[in-house]
């Protein structure tokens, strides 16, 4: 960060107060935390009378954790003291703060009125500035994409119902003490929670909002780390993105072909289970939907029909 015609801020893109930003002065240090007299006030339980401390100085801005008893975290990463470059994401009880690069001079930019905070309105004392609001922990996956959001509730330890909307449908993840047990997909028979978890995450636009724990119990709970559910979840999109280059669109219709080149007794069981779904459902997003595995596997059983010839767009 050095030389700096840009300055920075902090902007509130997940939490209460989403939506609000904080200007970095350089050469000043802010004190973060739930106590009235300090820099930047964030009043809710999660967060400690003194949390953390940022300080921006001509080369690097530098973040602090105080001793908190929720801890601090920068991308997922619980820290003590860490050097922050523009774009990182860092987590302080239920809000998510990025430092963002603004326009004009630092000093300038950050020589608002008294009083003043983030979210623009005024606050009860006259040379602080207090964040406030009463919105829960939510925010744009467009901002902050899923994988990470997942990272930093994970580390965090966060227990919940993530609730996402977006275009492609509405999707739920629940937690508990950070570890995903179980996803589901509103309106869409998938059965296999796998599956729309796996789905859920290629999302890349649309609103979050962490709600209160669900209680209900499941029957096929995810047992993975979330860690390795990451991990698996971005092979997948890399195999599914390569698969989608050479497979018809997923609103396409699909037949069996007349006559079948290949018997029935020469496909393997997964081939079979596709062949039995394409006779049953139309389009290629039917045929992926009602496939009992994962997106993946039902791309791959798919594609080997395709190749084979079992299997056809409809030319109408």
């Amino acid at each position: 960060m050095t030389g700096h015609p840009k300055g920075f801020a902090l902007r509130f893109i997940s939490g209460k107060y989403q939506g609000g930003e904080f200007p970095l002065k350089i050469g000043r240090e802010i004190v973060i935390g739930r106590s009235s007299d300090l820099d930047m006030v964030l009043v809710e339980d999660m967060v400690s009378r003194k949390h953390a401390k940022i300080s921006a100085e001509e080369d690097q801005i530098v973040i602090q954790d105080l001793g908190s008893t929720n801890g601090t975290f920068v991308n997922g990463e619980k820290v003590k003291r860490v050097r922050l470059r523009e774009g990182d994401r860092i987590l302080i009880g239920t809000s998510i703060i990025k430092l963002v690069a603004i326009d004009g001079d630092v000093d300038a930019v950050a020589s608002m009125q008294p009083g003043q905070d983030p979210t623009g309105q005024r606050a009860p004392r006259s040379v602080k500035r207090t964040v406030t609001g009463a919105r829960s922990m939510a925010g744009s996956i467009d901002e902050i994409p899923l994988p990470d959001l997942l990272q930093l509730l994970s580390t965090s330890k966060k227990s919940g119902t993530l609730e996402l909307q977006t275009d492609d449908g509405v999707g739920r993840i629940f937690l508990r003490q950070g570890q995903v047990y179980y996803a589901a997909l509103e309106g869409v028979a998938i059965e296999n929670p796998h599956k729309a978890l796996y789905r859920i995450l290629r999302w890349e636009s649309g609103v979050f909002e962490l709600q209160p724990p669900d209680d209900r119990t499941f029957e096929q709970e995810i047992e993975d780390s979330t860690e390795g559910l990451l991990m698996e979840a971005m092979r997948q999109i890399d195999e599914i993105n390569r698969f989608k280059e050479t497979l018809p669109e997923l609103g396409a219709k699909i037949q069996l072909a007349q006559p079948m080149p290949v018997p029935l007794r020469d496909l393997s069981p997964g081939e079979l289970d596709i062949v039995q779904i394409v006779m049953q459902h139309e389009t290629l997003a039917d045929v992926i939907d009602h496939h009992p595995k994962t997106d993946l596997d039902a791309y791959e059983a798919v594609a080997q029909l395709l190749s084979k010839g079992m299997i056809e767009s409809d030319p109408k």
